[in-house]
C-alpha cells in the first residue's frame, strides 16, 4: 500500500491515487460495511422508526448501498453503472427525512464504522463526510 505523507509524523490519508474505498480494503470491506449498516437498523431500538419505513426484504437495498458506498467511496462506480446518477436528494424526497431520522440513520452508519473501518483517521473523514450527505437528505 502507498501512503502521501505530508511530513515524517503525519497520518496516512486518501489521495486520488489511494482513495477511501482502497484504503479500507476494497470490496470485501465495504460490503461488510454496507451490511453491518442494515444490520444495525434492524436490531437497534434506537433505529426502530428508521427501519419501519424500509422496505422489505433488505436484500436489495443493501446491494444497491454497497454500489453507491463503492462509487462514493472512490471504488468502482457501480451504482451509476447500472442505475444512474444516484440523485440522493430526488430519491429521498417521496419520504419524510427529518432530523430525527437523520440521527438514527447517522446512529446506524456511526456504529458500522466503529465495527468495520479499522483507520481511525479514515473512519472519521468518511463519519464527517457522509453526516453532512445525510443533512443534505433532510426535507422537512
Amino acid at each position: 500500500m502507498i501512503f502521501n505523507k505530508t511530513t515524517l509524523n503525519s497520518k496516512s490519508h486518501p489521495t486520488p491515487q489511494q482513495t477511501p474505498y482502497a484504503m479500507m480494503g476494497g470490496e470485501e470491506t465495504v460490503r461488510r460495511l454496507a451490511n453491518r449498516f442494515y444490520d444495525v437498523m434492524e436490531t437497534a431500538p434506537e433505529a426502530a422508526e428508521l427501519y419501519a419505513i424500509h422496505p422489505l426484504p433488505l436484500d436489495t437495498i443493501r446491494q444497491k448501498f454497497f454500489e453507491f458506498l463503492s462509487g462514493w467511496l472512490g471504488g468502482p462506480p457501480l451504482f451509476e453503472q447500472q442505475y444512474g446518477h444516484p440523485r440522493l436528494r430526488a430519491r429521498h424526497m417521496p419520504f419524510t427525512v427529518n432530523e430525527q431520522l437523520r440521527d438514527q440513520w447517522m446512529f446506524c452508519m456511526n456504529q458500522a464504522l466503529d465495527e468495520v473501518v479499522e483507520n481511525k483517521m479514515l473512519r472519521d473523514g468518511i463519519r464527517q463526510s457522509i453526516g453532512q450527505l445525510a443533512s443534505h437528505m433532510i426535507n422537512c
